[in-house]
């Protein structure tokens, strides 16, 4: 795990909850989270490539995306934009989509973005996951994403 990242989980509840401190001011940070060509460059866990990303960023608005895993397996999730508040907070519905287009369990992802001088202190909280399983798999998928912001983010302040 990074320095300066924290994650907690509430095994009853399937709730994660994850927080981490950047070098990009706070409306750097909604850009990168609020831009279709950004995702394309931060979504996904270390060694996955974006093969499609749709982002209808608005209250209401779609998103989708599918990647590739290192193992060639390809892995579809979408969801819709239920809150913006530039440049405070997004919340979204994330759900994974099988092959043939069926859409799983959906949860509710909520990220706050803290102003922190010139740094951005991101909070995160997912809920509710089917299984602790699922839970763990994603407190490493979302630290390897938030690896792949800390590039993208150095690129856009460049």
């Amino acid at each position: 795990m990074a320095v300066g990242s924290r994650a907690t989980t509430d095994a009853s509840q399937y709730v994660l909850n994850l927080t981490r401190d950047f070098n990009a001011p706070r409306n750097l940070m909604f850009k990168a989270w609020s831009r279709r060509e950004h995702w394309m460059q931060w979504w996904g866990p270390t060694g996955f490539v974006v093969l499609e990303c749709e982002l209808d960023f608005r209250v209401g608005g779609a998103w989708r995306i599918a990647m590739k895993s290192p193992e060639g397996r390809i892995d579809r999730q979408q969801g819709v934009f239920r809150d913006i508040s530039e440049p405070e907070r997004i919340v979204f519905t994330y759900a994974f989509v099988d092959d043939h287009g069926a859409v799983g369990h959906e949860m509710i992802v909520a990220v706050s973005f803290e102003e922190l001088g010139g740094k951005t202190r991101l909070n995160l909280h997912q809920a509710i996951f089917e299984s602790i399983q699922l839970q763990r798999e994603h407190i490493d998928g979302w630290h390897e994403c938030f690896d792949n912001l800390d590039q993208e983010l150095a690129k856009l302040a460049a």
